[in-house]
């Protein structure tokens, strides 16, 4: 009964919202659309979609934004690659940390521009006074750095460490040995030419070496580094430490080449120079520049009389060439010779000369230095291999007056 009742209510209360509607209805008028409330933020809500003018307008707008926010973000990123592929050139650099260093001197590096590493020559305890021959100018230049030019002008860079550090070590023995024994000079203490020690400056070796500079430049400085002020001595008394490029698989006696014996210049076997680019080599001339060249009268359409004798090293000690005789670095040097381990072969007009290995052959073989080092001695086995009974001392023991200067 009471359901019935209520049913009826019912009826009648919505017959009378009908009859209010249709009161209200604008006759034509679709039906509007009811929207949920999760939709209010669609195109539906306003009733309308915009027009395609809006859209296209909106897509503009959103797409510089975008430009505008990811681009930047872009180029950073690439600035910061470009900024690790630079910093990653490799830099030859001491301390046992890093697997790629050299064992163990400290590092007094400073970075350069471009976030290569520049590594620094030890402390100078006295300058040298460098002629200039090119300009015939004087240059005051500190002994550690001296010898770094010396080695970067004597010595290829491609060479093993180790050879490098021997070689800054006789370089550095023979400017000691030069100022406290050579023949004084009042304006220089050294020339930059063969006639005491090649040198070359930092711009000069710049030209030479363009791009490679800086890598180069700093393997050599650590050379000379992980030597600072350690010179060759034989009985308390810097050696004259004389080096060449290539042996013929022997040094050479001092007195077989030059006039005395020098105790800690004796002949050793050198069996790497033989693995050396131009090991052997030719050169031919005629009989008429031999003739000039050793002023002496020769005929080119005869043979020739020869005798020839030789070292222990197998170079020539002295030739006799129709009559008229030479030692064997004396007729090198007339020449032009690279060594004085030389056969001669006479060819109608002309003499062709066949020479092993390249200098004079005393002391310590660069290319042999560099052999042994690849077999993994270090620089002081080198010095000791090729110098007789010598000592590795500092010069501040050694030379206490010269570093006071």
């Amino acid at each position: 009964m009471h359901n019935k009742k209520y049913k009826q209510k019912n009826t009648a209360i919505h017959k009378k919202m009908k009859q209010l509607q249709q009161k209200k209805r604008i006759p034509n008028q679709p039906l509007q659309k009811i929207v949920p409330f999760s939709n209010r933020k669609s195109t539906y809500y306003n009733h309308q979609r915009p027009s395609p003018w809006k859209q296209m307008i909106i897509g503009v707008f959103a797409v510089l934004i975008i430009f505008i926010l990811a681009v930047p973000a872009i180029i950073v990123q690439i600035t910061k690659t470009d900024n690790q592929i630079s910093a990653g050139v490799e830099v030859v650099d001491t301390g046992e940390e890093n697997p790629d260093k050299e064992n163990g001197a400290e590092d007094t590096s400073e970075e350069t521009a471009a976030g290569e590493e520049a590594v620094e020559v030890g402390a100078s305890p006295f300058d040298v006074s460098v002629m200039r021959v090119s300009n015939d100018e004087v240059e005051n230049v500190p002994v550690e750095q001296y010898v770094a030019g010396v080695v970067s002008s004597e010595m290829p860079t491609e060479f093993e460490m180790e050879a490098l550090k021997a070689q800054a070590v006789a370089a550095r023995t023979f400017t000691v040995n030069f100022l406290l024994n050579g023949e004084k000079n009042g304006n220089y203490d050294l020339t930059d030419s063969t006639q005491h020690q090649v040198y070359k400056g930092e711009q000069e070796l710049q030209e030479q070496w363009g791009a490679e500079y800086q890598e180069k430049m700093n393997k050599i400085n650590q050379a000379v580094k992980e030597t600072e002020g350690q010179i060759i001595t034989y009985n308390k008394a810097p050696i004259t430490a004389s080096f060449f490029s290539t042996s013929n698989g022997y040094t050479e006696n001092s007195e077989d080449y030059w006039e005395s014996e020098v105790a800690y210049l004796r002949s050793v076997e050198s069996p790497w120079d033989k693995n050396a680019p131009e090991f052997t080599s030719q050169t031919t001339l005629s009989v008429a520049e031999v003739s000039e060249a050793l002023q002496i009268p020769l005929q080119d359409d005869k043979k020739i009389p020869m005798e020839i004798s030789h070292t222990d090293s197998g170079r020539v000690k002295e030739i006799t060439v129709a009559g008229n005789a030479f030692t064997g670095p004396e007729f090198r040097d007339k020449l032009g010779l690279r060594s004085s381990d030389f056969t001669i072969e006479q060819s109608d007009n002309h003499l062709i000369f066949t020479t092993q290995g390249y200098g004079h052959g005393v002391g310590m073989s660069q290319y042999g230095a560099n052999g042994m080092a690849a077999e993994g001695k270090n620089y002081e086995d080198i010095i000791h291999y090729y110098y007789t009974d010598v000592e590795i001392s500092q010069v501040s023991e050694i030379a206490p007056t010269l570093v006071s200067n």
